[in-house]
């Protein structure tokens, strides 16, 4: 099968040029000013006139949520709402029922997607402190890395970053990207006590991120770049939130050559503590979101190749689990389907360019993991393509949410872009509202040496 698309506006590694591109089958085979096909083969073809054409984005932190808790969202619903916001492959963190913390589980994981998964994917390997030689045996080519992120020890204990002796451990033993949650359990606990005693289970959620402190997190992340930096491991920092963690990283090293990496979430890029106000716990994740400074700090950061990539940390619960009480609500909402969307808003208000945004969200989250063949338009790659209107207004009403949660904190926000056609091994499968069941993704591969 072929398909030209026609007259785009592509961008792509810094530059915006217009141009046709040729599809056939799963690849992008050309790339030029006017392709001119001679022979009969049967083709589509596809007027981008007016429209950016960016390389798909490419999530590396979300909760999909199957198996085990399949009530919040699961790889059919929520891959459904990624494909439709720009997002053609994820990579799925390791905290669902069973937690997956052996080869088989992540297996299993696997197996669902390559009959439910819309976009490409990969899992992380869970990692605690009871599984170091069954996550050492993961396989860097099939697999995107190990992780800590929403896994516990026990029933009150943490993350890794709490546990300085088992990450001497992991980091002198895998040669795994190794991914982590940054927060520090005992300042976190100390605050919490501190505020329950002034304000009882009636925590208001504009306390939130003072008890998940800047303190609470750039405790943990000195420490964890301290024994990183000693054994050189290839470490990437999950949902960086504060300018002060920012700050730390270095943003001399070539993307390729940086052995310390780290990210930005969308939520903390656009909502700061002045919306606890309006939004309460729907915008309570871990961690907290912060001040406006911290906010405007990280987007500096990214601008400044501080910090590398942009990803969403997408984590449905039911409109049910948000509601309530402090330490009954849960952390963390969705955001596969409005994350392109609300970075493009910020392309419009001119606090960051078209190009940069794909370099984040799709270029240097390829590089980051050594993915092959994907997070660039180039003769040779996958067909992984978003076609975006820029001028094409529309409401996040529930009505429009794809999310097996149906809510979502952007609720009753305009945005000025439009997600129109989504591409994924270049099968059309969103096309301005509907989706192609037919098609499902591929299991991303990788470099072997991280």
């Amino acid at each position: 099968m072929k398909t030209i698309i026609r007259n785009a506006s592509i961008v792509n590694e810094g530059k915006i040029i217009v141009a046709d591109i040729l599809i056939v089958n799963d690849r992008i085979e050309k790339i030029g000013k006017s392709i001119n096909l001679t022979d009969t083969v049967s083709r589509k073809e596809i007027s981008a006139e007016g429209l950016y054409l960016l390389p798909g984005v490419i999530d590396d932190q979300v909760h999909f949520r199957e198996p085990g808790l399949t009530h919040k969202g699961n790889i059919y619903t929520e891959s459904k709402a990624a494909i439709a916001g720009g997002i053609t492959s994820f990579m799925d963190m390791p905290n669902t029922l069973p937690n997956a913390l052996t080869q088989e589980l992540l297996e299993e994981k696997y197996a669902i997607a390559s009959k439910t998964s819309f976009a490409n994917y990969s899992f992380f390997m869970g990692i605690n402190q009871h599984n170091l030689e069954e996550a050492l045996k993961t396989d860097n080519e099939n697999v995107c890395g190990i992780t800590d992120d929403g896994l516990y020890f026990n029933n009150d204990e943490g993350i890794l970053a709490n546990y300085p002796q088992f990450l001497e451990s992991l980091f002198s033993r895998t040669n795994s990207l190794v991914a982590l949650h940054s927060e520090d359990d005992s300042i976190i606990k100390k605050n919490t006590i501190h505020y329950r005693n002034i304000y009882g289970e009636n925590i208001p959620p504009e306390i939130h991120p003072k008890i998940r402190s800047e303190e609470a997190c750039l405790k943990a992340t000195k420490r964890i770049l301290e024994i990183a930096k000693k054994h050189k491991n290839r470490l990437h920092l999950f949902h960086i939130s504060t300018l002060a963690e920012a700050n730390l990283f270095d943003n001399r090293i070539p993307i390729r050559d940086k052995r310390i990496t780290a990210e930005a979430c969308v939520h903390h890029l656009w909502f700061s503590a002045k919306d606890y106000q309006k939004l309460g716990n729907h915008i309570k994740w871990n961690p907290a979101i912060k001040t406006l400074e911290d906010k405007n700090g990280l987007l500096a950061a990214l601008l400044e190749n501080r910090l590398d990539i942009i990803a969403t940390d997408h984590a449905p619960h039911t409109i049910e689990e948000k509601i309530g009480t402090y330490f009954k609500s849960l952390s963390g909402g969705p955001l596969v389907q409005h994350a392109l969307p609300a970075m493009l808003e910020l392309v419009h208000q001119g606090k960051i360019s078209l190009e940069k945004i794909v370099e984040k969200m799709s270029h240097h989250v390829a590089e980051i993991y050594r993915i092959k063949d994907r997070g660039y338009i180039r003769e040779g790659y996958y067909a992984d393509l978003v076609l975006v209107d820029l001028n094409n207004e529309w409401l996040v009403t529930p009505e429009n949410i794809l999310y097996k949660c149906v809510w979502s904190p952007f609720e009753n926000n305009y945005f000025k872009s439009k997600i129109m056609k989504t591409f994924v091994n270049g099968s059309l499968v969103y096309d301005n509202g509907f989706v192609n069941e037919s098609k499902n993704g591929k299991r991303l591969k990788f470099e072997k040496q991280r």
